[in-house]
């Protein structure tokens, strides 16, 4: 058995970005599809699992504790369990990127 949610069916986020909880088709993992602006990223925050993100275009920063780091595409940075980070497009284009959650909801806590 298997469920799909169609393209068509997909809500994105005024920002374009699109939000999906495995829970919601049966699955054990969630992800953000980021498609953003130069300057735009996320706030700092917080899971009690770690997140993997995807660099699909762009170039992304990365703030994990204390360490920033560039992300281009193809690379692939992990953020450990309970550690503040987040992400920017520091690019001059459009930043695609993936961020995986490997729950079936997105537990975030907004610092």
């Amino acid at each position: 058995m298997f469920n799909i949610l169609r393209a068509q069916d997909q809500q994105r986020g005024a920002n374009r970005t699109l939000r999906f909880e495995g829970e919601a088709l049966g699955g054990p993992i969630s992800f953000f599809m980021v498609d953003a602006e130069p300057g735009q990223g996320s706030m700092l925050h917080v899971h009690p699992y770690s997140e993997t993100w995807i660099v699909q275009k762009g170039e992304a920063e990365f703030t994990v504790g204390g360490e920033t780091t560039r992300g281009y595409p193809g690379d692939i940075v992990v953020a450990a369990p309970d550690i503040p980070h987040r992400f920017e497009n520091v690019g001059e284009g459009r930043l695609a990127l993936i961020c995986v959650h490997p729950n079936e909801r997105i537990l975030q806590q907004n610092l």
